[in-house]
């Protein structure tokens, strides 16, 4: 069973949706099923047939949730420390073409928010950057092409 590496902010939020969706969502749907049962004649009843299309949503994602927390590898991000890129690292870019900096937290896949300045593990930067040092280059593959980048300073915070 292959482990899914997070913080435990990351884990957290998986938990806090879970739960919703388990106590809060899953009843209200059920209750709007039955709302719409009454209505009479499912075959062109559009409300039972949206019921039971968001029902099958909730239940499809409580499933991958229940999967991803299973498999969930919590990494405590207050434990890492060097100068090595790696999980749960801050590190500090400095666009070599433009000189423009950019600051990234590489995080769980689920955690990933580009305007948050986290970006996946499993993205091509991140993977660019993974076992590089502060003063070192990475090229990126991106689709506008490649983009050169040093690393100006790696952090774990």
């Amino acid at each position: 069973m292959e482990r899914i590496p997070m913080t435990a902010e990351g884990h957290e939020a998986l938990v806090i949706e879970l739960k919703n969706l388990k106590s809060v969502e899953r009843p209200n749907i059920i209750q709007a099923i039955a709302e719409a049962r009454e209505h009479g004649d499912l075959s062109e009843n559009a409300e039972y047939h949206a019921a039971k299309e968001k029902q099958s949503f909730i239940e499809g994602r409580i499933a991958e949730l229940d999967d991803k927390l299973a498999r969930a590898e919590v990494i405590d991000l207050t434990k890492l420390t060097g100068t090595r890129v790696r999980f749960g690292a801050t590190v500090t870019l400095i666009d070599v073409d433009t000189e423009s900096e950019q600051t990234y937290k590489i995080v769980g896949e689920d955690e990933a928010s580009i305007e948050a300045g986290k970006i996946s593990i499993t993205s091509p930067i991140a993977r660019a950057l993974i076992g590089k040092e502060e003063g070192d280059e990475a090229e990126v593959s991106a689709p506008g092409g490649a983009k050169a980048y040093e690393i100006a300073k790696v952090e774990f915070k």
